[in-house]
């Protein structure tokens, strides 16, 4: 069978739709290097400069609400398009804006871009991918999305050293953008890759489980017989999705109450938004934060941000190479025990680090531990999980349903955990984030079948024949 893929084209195809995962990490990184700039030249008060770094995570609620609905619809294909413009218009609108309201504006039309991407991504990948190589492929998404973290800090403090060096700028426009207020560059940057993927989108095909859902079957068995190098083989796979889609005869919605089918999207909601709460976004948030506080402060934030998401994507690769031979189930066994450990050392640290006078150093390197545990678990797996799990019919409306619940987490802990860190102390917080990686754990352990190796046909019949 391995000798029959094309393995070369379903590479490109899924480093295509992973460019979208660029994006939403650069997009999502790029505010930490202009925060401070941003608010001296506009003179915000603390609620505006929290609506600066969080309207865009407001956009990106919006983005998954609609981005299932789009893609059922429209298809995979036009729906990342529609995010390459958002992101384009974004980054252009950024670096030219005339006052802080259209900033704000700019900056939520590329959080939509970001919810359109964080679904339709992972689940064209899925789509087009083949069993015993889903899973590192749809693991690229997370790739290019901690790519997207590197890129954004590298180019910030890249950036940042540029217009340092050059104190007398002119008056032109590239001197307006790069220097006298350079946060305009590090915003307007992503324009580049953003251009790149509205262009390469167009030469992929759409989704072949799309194309059969809408009866357009010739089109699907002609990009299948590319992936399988195969005529058979692709008659087969549409008749396989085609088996499974004839019991799919209801309306969306009520396919979505059927009982094994709300089972997974109640599974789905609950790892998405525990995730959440297990500490990462906290940790990459306000990790600088909680450097400087213990002490770390003598260096530049930048170097350390840049640290986190150096060790954030080298263990992503180590993730993609290892999650179709390991298996997912145990990747989070491994990884989330791993994340307990090193949660609660850093607690430990809070408690006893000063009065034992132990150097903070130690609590760079359990941070550091933390996010390689992280990234080469929840955060590889989650969005191949997601992809995966639901029937083809629904899996866009299905998928913006866990992808709304992700991003409601992800906007409670970036509003908590400051209240966390002053009411609970840091140790209280972390030791939370422990207790809460329990549940994701036994959940996986309990209710998520093992999809390694399994078509997508095979897992849908799981959840439909289970009650």
């Amino acid at each position: 069978m391995k000798s029959t893929i094309n393995i070369g084209y379903l590479v490109f195809l899924s480093v295509v739709a992973a460019l979208g995962g660029f994006l939403f990490g650069y997009d999502t990184a790029v505010i930490s290097g202009t925060i401070a700039q941003v608010t001296e030249l506009f003179g915000l008060d603390a609620l505006q400069q929290g609506w600066y770094v969080g309207c865009a995570l407001i956009g990106s609620i919006v983005g998954v609400l609609f981005a299932g609905v789009l893609s059922d619809k429209f298809g995979r294909k036009l729906t990342m398009v529609i995010s390459a413009v958002l992101f384009s218009t974004s980054a252009i609108g950024c670096a030219l804006c005339a006052d802080f309201n259209q900033l704000v504006i700019y900056r939520i039309i590329g959080g939509i871009g970001i919810g359109v991407v964080s679904i339709i991504s992972p689940l064209y990948i899925s789509e087009v991918s083949v069993a015993q190589y889903r899973g590192r492929l749809v693991s690229l998404y997370q790739l290019a999305v901690t790519v997207g973290f590197l890129g954004a800090y590298l180019v910030n403090y890249q950036l940042l050293a540029y217009a340092e060096a050059h104190t007398n700028p002119g008056t032109g426009w590239f001197d307006l953008i790069f220097v006298a207020e350079v946060w305009r560059g590090m915003l307007g940057m992503e324009t580049l890759p953003a251009v790149l993927f509205f262009i390469i989108i167009f030469f992929i095909p759409e989704s072949p489980r799309w194309l059969i859902l809408k009866g357009q079957d010739v089109k699907a068995t002609n990009i299948l017989k590319k992936i399988y190098v195969s005529a058979k083989e692709a008659t087969f796979q549409v008749n396989e999705t085609k088996s499974v889609l004839t019991f799919e005869s209801k309306s969306e919605w009520s396919l979505l109450l059927q009982p094994g089918i709300l089972k997974a999207v109640i599974i789905g909601v609950c790892i998405a938004i525990l995730g959440q709460f297990m500490g990462v976004n906290a940790v990459l948030y306000y990790g600088p934060s909680i450097f400087e506080n213990a002490g770390l402060s003598g260096g530049d934030s930048l170097y350390y941000q840049v640290l986190v998401g150096l060790v954030n994507t080298l263990t992503t690769v180590l993730a993609l190479i290892i999650i179709d031979k390991v298996g997912r189930k145990k990747l989070v066994y491994y990884g989330v025990s791993g994340m307990i450990v090193t949660l609660l050392l850093i607690g430990i640290y809070f408690l006893f680090g000063e009065s034992l006078g132990i150097s903070s150093i130690f609590l760079l390197i359990f941070f550091l531990s933390y996010v390689f545990c992280c990234a080469i678990s929840i955060c590889a797996v989650v969005f191949v999980f997601l992809s995966e799990m639901y029937p083809t019919k629904v899996r866009g409306l299905a998928m913006s349903i866990a992808g709304f619940s992700l991003w409601i987490g992800t906007y409670l802990i970036g509003q908590l955990t400051p209240w966390m860190l002053q009411n609970l102390t840091p140790a209280g917080t972390f030791f939370l984030f422990a207790v809460m990686c329990v549940p994701y754990i036994l959940i996986v352990w309990k209710l998520v079948p093992e999809t390694t190796g399994k078509s997508l046909e095979e897992i849908e019949r799981y959840w439909t024949s289970s009650k």
